[in-house]
């Protein structure tokens, strides 16, 4: 781990406080990051911001709703208020919530994965590149699943969101390509997550079968990925944008 390579950095991750997101906070704070937290559990995110701090790093927790557009300029506000500027984002808050084939999925179910998954990412964008370009650039980092690669029956809205999201990530690095922001998603498969242990993880048969439809015969660890998300937001990346990036063990190339 290269403990100094975003030494007077600030970086916003979304959905901060549980599996990804919280491991990439962790990650981002232990290589110097000044990190701003941004989810909806108050208590969990102050303590991790305190887990953080007593570590030695620097974290602002600011209660967020990603599906709120005020929330989420309000977020970037106070990354920019708290550090005086915003050098990076991980757009990484998301969930399934509607389930089933789409004849029997309600208006309402597609409508609240459409604004969880892509709205907010699009939100985030939003706020984040005029905070990035005042800072003088940097590097934002969407979460797209590889569910935004390819295809899954029973849950379409989510399908739909992320490959949206994978969109959103080209659009948006080619309108700032020459402006100094990278844009990049990554595309994870199955992830060790607590929201992966109470649904499709919460039995050992159900896990098997999960790890089963990855060639490396496992799901992966929180840690594996923010290590690459990581690597994406820091300028060891400066050659790529605008790329979905898969960290799937295989499950993508089948």
């Amino acid at each position: 781990m290269n403990t100094a390579r975003f030494e007077s950095k600030v970086v916003l991750v979304t959905g901060a406080t549980s599996g990804i997101g919280e491991a990439t906070s962790r990650r981002l704070a232990a290589e110097g990051a000044a990190v701003v937290l941004g989810a909806r559990s108050k208590d969990v995110g102050e303590q991790l911001a305190a887990d953080i701090s007593a570590a030695g790093g620097r974290a602002l927790f600011v209660p967020t709703d990603v599906t709120v557009e005020a929330e989420v300029e309000a977020l970037v506000r106070a990354a920019v208020d708290e550090f005086g500027r915003l050098d990076g984002a991980f757009n990484n808050a998301g969930a399934i919530n509607a389930f089933g084939a789409v004849q029997d999925i309600a208006a309402d179910g597609w409508q609240a994965d459409i604004e969880l998954n892509l709205s907010s990412v699009y939100f985030g964008l939003k706020h984040q590149v005029p905070a990035i370009l005042a800072s003088g650039g940097g590097a934002i980092l969407n979460n797209a699943s590889n569910l935004g690669l390819v295809g899954m029956g029973s849950v379409s809205p989510y399908v739909a969101a992320k490959h949206g999201v994978v969109g959103l990530t080209k659009a948006v690095a080619l309108e700032n390509a020459a402006r100094g922001i990278r844009v990049n998603a990554i595309a994870p498969a199955a992830v060790d997550t607590p929201a992966f242990r109470s649904s499709m993880g919460a039995t050992p048969e159900g896990e098997a079968q999960i790890a089963a439809l990855h060639p490396v015969g496992r799901i992966s660890q929180p840690e594996e990925i923010a290590a690459f998300a990581a690597f994406l937001l820091s300028d060891e990346a400066s050659f790529i944008t605008g790329a979905s990036l898969s960290i799937d063990g295989g499950f993508t190339t089948q």
